[in-house]
């Protein structure tokens, strides 16, 4: 993972040289990385991943074996970092290029605004077809951006859907073919970067300061809830097949 500049934008890219899987160390290097990013000149933020890959979610191989005293520390740090990201007071663009799952697609609600290769990926929430439930950084976030006849099909039902239709349901808010799909990110936040920044600053606090007072409240209920969901005896025995699985790739 790396923080790099281009132009009036700083870039950070996920690249754990695997699935940008989500595990204790990748969210402390992107902490860092957003540190630096504080102490930029850079007016707008590009957050992307690597060919394949922007994130495929939690690292459950690394997880799984956590008791709960070492997942609540991990959640409550999950988070933390996806709430730094959301509350940003520049702009943010995902710049998905790939495979965007669970807590991937989390992390790319986060931005302003999504860019999303047009085919060759799959991005949402399918917490719920493992048998967990979905967290305040993920249903606050989601609530603000798509309509809530959506939310049945990204929350509840936890699907997994093609560029097109995430499109449709407003998890992404563009489209590009696969030799352009960079550029159109970086079009995208280069417009947002041109807007004066204490005008966007204070436009983006009002939409969603209320966003983060609802993901504050009763915000250690919700995640002793969330923990609930990943040590009952549903979760675990999902999460371990999913494990199984990726172990034998």
């Amino acid at each position: 993972m790396a923080i790099t500049q281009q132009g009036p934008l700083a870039v950070i890219s996920l690249d754990d040289g695997k699935a940008n899987a989500i595990g204790p160390q990748l969210l402390a290097t992107l902490g860092q990385d957003l540190d630096a990013f504080d102490e930029s000149p850079a007016r707008a933020l590009v957050l992307t991943g690597r060919s394949g890959f922007f994130s495929a979610g939690l690292d459950l191989i690394t997880l799984a074996p956590f008791d709960r005293d070492a997942m609540d520390a991990f959640m409550r740090l999950f988070e933390q970092v996806m709430k730094r990201v959301f509350a940003l007071d520049r702009p943010v663009v995902a710049a998905v290029g790939g495979h965007a799952i669970a807590g991937g697609c989390v992390l790319a609600m986060q931005a302003d605004l999504r860019v999303c290769v047009d085919r060759g990926v799959r991005f949402g929430t399918n917490e719920t077809q493992l048998g967990i439930g979905l967290p305040p950084s993920a249903l606050e976030p989601m609530r603000l951006a798509i309509p809530t006849a959506s939310l049945v099909r990204a929350a509840y039902l936890g699907e997994l859907f093609e560029p097109a239709d995430a499109l449709a349901l407003g998890l992404v808010d563009e489209l590009a073919p696969p030799d352009h799909w960079w550029e159109a990110a970086l079009a995208r936040a280069e417009s947002l970067a041109a807007v004066p920044r204490e005008a966007f600053a204070q436009t983006k606090r009002a939409l969603r300061g209320p966003v983060l007072a609802s993901m504050a409240a009763d915000h250690d209920a919700a995640v002793e809830g969330w923990l609930d969901t990943w040590f009952s005896d549903e979760g675990r025995a999902r999460v371990a097949a999913a494990v199984e699985r990726l172990s034998s790739r």
